[in-house]
C-alpha cells in the first residue's frame, strides 16, 4: 500500500538531490516510491536534509532534500510504501 507524502519541486542534477515539499511525515529509513511520467522506483531515504541541517524526520508543509538514487524531475509524486 502506498500513500502520498509529496511531490518534487526541485532536482539538482549534479548531486543527485531532489527537494520535496511535504503533505505528510517523512523518516530516514521509510521506503519511497517516487512516480513522474517517466520515472517508477522505489528507494530507502538513507539522508535528509532540511536548510543543509542533517535531519531524523520531517513533517507536513516541510521541504525537505533527499538524496536520490535516479534523476526526476519537477512534478514527480513521492509516496511512502507500507511494508
Amino acid at each position: 500500500m502506498e500513500i502520498q507524502i509529496g511531490r518534487v519541486i526541485h532536482y539538482y542534477k549534479r548531486i543527485g538531490v531532489a527537494v520535496l515539499e511535504l503533505t505528510d511525515d517523512l523518516g530516514l529509513g521509510d521506503r519511497i516510491l517516487i512516480l513522474g511520467h517517466t520515472r517508477d522506483f522505489t528507494q530507502q531515504v538513507n539522508s535528509m536534509e532540511i536548510d543543509h541541517q542533517k535531519v531524523q524526520s520531517a513533517g507536513r508543509g516541510m521541504e525537505v532534500a533527499l538524496l536520490v538514487e535516479e534523476p526526476v524531475r519537477k512534478g514527480d509524486r513521492v509516496y511512502r510504501v507500507a511494508v
